[in-house]
């Protein structure tokens, strides 16, 4: 298993700063940062500062143990939650038409 600590805090971040209801420009402008530096921090490709980090943990009114708890074993809902929004964000439609195939054979067992 490929341990990339940046692209799972920026997930984290995303899914908490979604919870709370902020969009990311709001949120950027919330914790004094950029929305292409957030965005850079959600997908992984930038790190944060120690800075925006305590601003962000302050901003989401979270414990740092809630922003670091990741875990391998994430709930049912929650995975099913990030398959519709994987899907719904999907432009291709042979990969649709795969992805129904694959899904319908799965279920079908």
């Amino acid at each position: 298993m490929t341990l990339n600590i940046k692209k799972q805090l920026g997930v984290k971040i995303k899914k908490l700063r979604q919870k709370k209801g902020y969009s990311q420009e709001q949120f950027a402008e919330a914790i004094g940062i950029a929305t292409r530096t957030l965005c850079g921090i959600e997908t992984g490709k930038n790190f944060l500062t120690a800075d925006t980090l305590e601003r962000i943990i302050t901003t989401l009114d979270i414990t740092p143990e809630e922003l670091f708890a990741i875990s391998p074993n994430r709930p049912a809902e929650e995975l099913k939650s990030e398959m519709v929004e994987i899907i719904r964000n999907l432009k291709n439609r042979e990969v649709i038409e795969t992805l129904y195939k694959v899904t319908k054979s799965i279920v079908q067992g």
